[in-house]
């Protein structure tokens, strides 16, 4: 049984992927601060099951990482552990290097170190994994997509943490030889997204009937990446990708910002209609736009389609309807994330 060491395991993108890992056969040692994104909640399903071990720590504790590296006898170690939110590290740059960058290099020098006292063919089997964003990339213009070879330019401190630690686990490899794997993705969207994100926003505030708040004119396009999608490609990657080798994931569904909150407006209409009988689309907002707003994110993954035969099972009409009636299903999720930490206020104006 392969045994994986999956660090922010309790954030939406990990829990997601534990839950997929372990449903499948895997054990996973999930290691997670449990800041204000990490929620337990999510992981409710797993209570009991002995393929999976949580433990509440910082990647960056090198004693904590190698202890469990050695406890647990790991094959691979897939680092979603991240402060992820732009809003926020336009608020508090600091947290983000301390977690992407520093945060990062620790885990990596655990790593190395396992690594080089494993005997040969376990060293050779060993894999680190990386998850990281295409927003270090910077912006696009109408045409054209992010591709494995797109020059670094972020323009937020998250995307500047997140393309520093990308370049340090591509250091790793190239000067100690440890046996790394980089992914790059678009946005993630789906169940156990924390409530600060534009789509769990977006509904949460529709059904109580609030103000719908988009930036600027809402023309900003991303690619939506359903996260069980995004799960099944960093499993693909894990498992047949070529080492020191990046992969960009993405699901091929671009979306304007306002085109997604009309859509879920929508959604909600049909499923759950104001009690005033208004169209929710009526409560759309424009506001002041955020500072340094990337215009355009696309990725092309085509090298993963190629190179490993991924391609995503959602569409964006089919994921989004997916996750609109989870979070219609599972409101008692939403009302216990909401601690008092975050409230749905603006952050990063």
């Amino acid at each position: 049984m392969k045994t994986l060491l999956v660090t922010g395991g309790a954030g939406f993108i990990g829990a997601n992927f534990v839950l997929q890992a372990v449903q499948d056969g895997l054990r996973v040692v999930n290691l997670d601060a449990l800041t204000y994104a990490g929620n337990l909640d999510t992981l409710k399903a797993l209570e009991g099951n002995d393929r999976h071990v949580f433990v509440e720590g910082d990647i960056g504790d090198r004693a904590l990482v190698a202890s469990l590296l050695a406890e647990h006898g790991v094959d691979a170690v897939v680092n979603f552990a991240a402060e992820s939110h732009v809003d926020r590290s336009i608020d508090g740059p600091a947290a983000f290097i301390e977690t992407n960058v520093v945060g990062t290099l620790g885990l990596l020098e655990s790593t190395r170190d396992y690594w080089r006292a494993l005997d040969d063919a376990r060293r050779e089997r060993f894999r680190f994994l990386h998850v990281s964003t295409d927003e270090v990339y910077g912006s696009l213009g109408d045409e054209g997509y992010f591709t494995e070879s797109s020059q670094y330019a972020p323009n937020s401190p998250y995307s500047a943490s997140k393309a520093a630690s990308d370049h340090l686990v591509r250091a790793f490899h190239h000067t100690y030889g440890l046996p790394v794997l980089t992914t790059n993705c678009s946005n993630n969207y789906g169940p156990y997204q924390f409530p600060e994100k534009l789509i769990p926003l977006v509904i949460h505030k529709a059904l109580a009937g609030e103000a719908l708040p988009v930036y600027g004119d809402g023309q900003n396009v991303r690619d939506w990446l359903f996260v069980g999608d995004h799960c099944t490609a960093i499993r693909r990657v894990l498992d047949a990708g070529r080492v020191g080798e990046t992969y960009n994931v993405g699901g091929n569904a671009e979306q304007k910002n306002l085109d997604v909150v009309r859509i879920i407006c929508a959604l909600l209409d049909e499923r759950r209609p104001l009690a005033d009988g208004r169209c929710r689309e009526e409560l759309i907002t424009f506001v002041r736009d955020r500072p340094g707003h990337d215009r355009r994110y696309a990725i092309d993954a085509s090298k993963l389609k190629d190179e490993l035969g991924w391609t995503p099972s959602q569409t964006f009409e089919s994921g989004i309807k997916a996750t609109v009636d989870w979070y219609l299903n599972n409101p008692e999720w939403v009302h216990r994330v909401l601690d008092g930490s975050y409230r749905l206020e603006r952050l990063g104006a």
